[in-house]
């Protein structure tokens, strides 16, 4: 007898900055990895297409409105049943004030120093940092 395949679950990001070059990020309210920062974002629910999911949990974690860009990257990752396959997007936004919300107990614009101090502090999801620096998406202040 084979094992059946555990299901892929479709999750969305977004790499957002602002006009200063910081990134915004989340501060996790659920596992997995509550308690640390994280890009937003969340799962596309059936029916949804990635950039109406984007713009969704980007409105219900930061209060922002979003235009959604670019795919930046993919990732994978486990799921208590299946794995999570991420698709981050760049997006741009004129709003600045958050409102964080939904499974976002924080939202913050992190500028370059406070990014460093995050990942020094191993205050970020697993492997945030490492996939930012190679996407090319890490703050960059002006």
């Amino acid at each position: 007898m084979t094992k059946p395949e555990e299901p892929l679950i479709r999750c969305v990001g977004a790499v957002v900055f602002d006009p200063f070059g910081r990134l915004l990020l989340v501060k996790r309210g659920h596992e997995p990895e509550k308690g640390k920062w994280s890009l937003p974002g969340g799962r596309v629910k059936p029916g949804e297409t990635d950039e109406a999911a984007v713009q969704r949990e980007i409105q219900e974690e930061t209060g922002l409105s979003v235009i959604v860009g670019p795919l930046v990257g993919r990732i994978c990752r486990p799921a208590p049943k299946g794995t999570y396959v991420i698709l981050d997007y760049s997006c741009w936004s004129n709003e600045q004030e958050l409102l964080p919300g939904d499974d976002a107990v924080e939202a913050i614009w992190a500028d370059t120093a406070t990014f460093t101090t995050f990942s020094e502090r191993g205050a970020l999801t697993t492997g945030l940092a490492d996939t930012l620096r190679t996407w090319g998406c890490l703050p960059r202040d002006r």
